[in-house]
Formats: C-alpha cells, sequence, structure tokens
C-alpha cells in the first residue's frame, strides 16, 4: 500500500464524514441562527430557549435523510471491504 492510496482513502473518509454530517449541522445552523434573530429582535436573553428547536428540527431532518445517511455509510463500508484484497497487492 502506498502513500497515494492513504491519502484516497482518507480523502474518501473525510468527505463520507461532510456528506453525511451536513444535513443535520445545517438544519442546526439554520434553526440557531433563526431562533437568535427572534431573541435579538425580541430581547430574550434566554441561552436554552434554542435548544428544543433545534433538537425537534434535528429529529425531524433524521428521520427524513436518516436512511440516505444510512444507506450512504453502508455503501462506502462495502467499498472499502472490497478494496481490502486489492490493498495490500
Amino acid at each position: 500500500m502506498d502513500i497515494s492510496t492513504v491519502i484516497e482513502l482518507g480523502h474518501q473518509a473525510l468527505w463520507m464524514t461532510v456528506l453525511i454530517s451536513a444535513p443535520l449541522l445545517g438544519v442546526a445552523l439554520a434553526v440557531g441562527l433563526f431562533i437568535g434573530i427572534i431573541q435579538a429582535a425580541t430581547s430574550i436573553n434566554e441561552s436554552t430557549l434554542s435548544f428544543i428547536p433545534k433538537l425537534v428540527a434535528m429529529a425531524i431532518t433524521l428521520a427524513v435523510v436518516g436512511g440516505w445517511q444510512l444507506g450512504m455509510l453502508v455503501d462506502y463500508t462495502r467499498s472499502v471491504f472490497q478494496r481490502i484484497p486489492t490493498l495490500f497487492t
């Protein structure tokens, strides 16, 4: 196994991490920004106020894209396992 193979495997792993985590992180960012704007407009300085809406939004997002995320992870894992015999030749 040479350096380029290791770099390629690392690149694929990082890219898969970005793809799988992006929907949840994007929704958390959008909901947090929206709640922050509402808090700034109404002068409510409660730090725990954004926790429940973020939790609900992330649960809904996970229910919607969870199957896709799991499918992507299974496909990636299967491709890595299929490459194992060719890595050490």
